[in-house]
């Protein structure tokens, strides 16, 4: 949007409140928002103009009490939007496609897997936006900038999202050739000793987290635990397979992720005192070609303010790495 010329406020649970910025915008503007499910399931006249869901698996559990309570906090995203408005669904996901029943305006689909009559997909490894019956080719995947699967249908919803609101294909395409990803989400922090350290700080749920251990093309050293919101870590745990190496684990939910992973035969585990000590272990762990990965599917509360701490603690650690070594 701001690539397109658009006055452009970044907000919502990126830790940036929306309000803060209302009474310096005008009509025009846009404002972009990532929308929690506690932010959602409180609002009565949010309509946004574009909605999007990603995707949908079991998460703030401790707080929703059923998925199914989640699962409605989440689509209040779309539930004021009327005809002329978007909703953005992954087509890939089955929870999130059963909640276009719910749609009231026009419903897109994006798509990684398959060709879509209409929406964003991928075909001859390049992305396209087809609507009505005009089609565009935007960009070959190779030529985005961020790698991986995930990042792959992170570009085909935010150009989805950006064509719906009159971003032209060319500003959309350059965009994804330069964007370099956020901070705290599969961020590239150093490598030491042939040991590289990322920090996805970001990965406050099981699903995101399998999304970072899958991305990474070398062996791994895992930082996981924290908060418990009651998750189930099987799935987790099952992408370790041949990928984590080892596992330091730290914060209330240690001893569901050991168990959990011991029942699935993993047996590499290391328990940390803090979040230093964690990052000290890792270092001592890894062998040269490995990566150490802070990947925690768990919130940072009750150890951090919040994940963006978390993120900068662990930058700042592996930082001092330098001087011990």
């Amino acid at each position: 949007m701001k690539e397109s010329g658009r006055r452009t406020f970044v907000t919502g649970n990126i830790g940036y409140a929306m309000i803060t910025e209302v009474e310096n915008s005008k009509p025009e503007d846009i404002f972009v928002l990532e929308a929690s499910s506690f932010q959602l399931e409180a609002t009565v006249d949010f309509r946004p103009k574009v909605s999007a869901i990603l995707n949908i698996t079991p998460d703030h559990l401790d707080r929703h009490k059923t998925y199914s309570n989640y699962i409605d906090a989440k689509c209040k995203v779309f539930r004021n939007q009327k005809p002329g408005d978007f909703a953005i669904l992954n087509k890939d996901d089955e929870e999130t496609y059963k909640t276009a029943d719910r749609v009231l305006c026009k419903t897109l689909f994006f798509s990684r897997k398959e060709i879509l009559e209409e929406g964003a997909f991928v075909e001859d490894k390049t992305l396209v936006i087809k609507l009505g019956n005009k089609k565009e080719k935007i960009i070959k995947t190779e030529d985005i900038y961020i790698p991986g699967p995930h990042n792959i249908e992170n570009a085909l919803a935010a150009s989805l999202m950006a064509y719906c609101l009159g971003v032209k294909i060319e500003v959309i395409a350059k965009v994804l050739k330069e964007f370099k990803g956020v901070e705290h989400r599969i961020e590239y922090v150093d490598e030491i000793n042939g040991v590289s350290y990322y920090n996805d700080s970001k990965g406050t749920n099981i699903d995101a987290s399998k999304v970072a251990v899958l991305a990474m093309s070398r062996p791994i050293v895992l930082i996981a635990g924290g908060y418990d919101k009651g998750s189930d870590y099987e799935d987790f745990i099952d992408t370790f397979d041949g990928r984590v190496r080892e596992l330091v684990l730290i914060g209330a939910t240690a001893d569901k992720i050991e168990k959990t992973a011991r029942d699935h035969g993993f047996n590499n585990i290391h328990r940390a005192f803090d979040f230093e000590d964690a990052v000290a272990q890792c270092s001592k762990l890894a062998e040269p070609g490995d990566c150490v990965l802070l990947s925690p599917a768990c919130a940072s509360w009750g150890m951090f303010k919040n994940f963006e701490e978390r993120g900068r603690i662990f930058k700042s650690l592996v930082k001092g790495l330098r001087g011990t070594k």
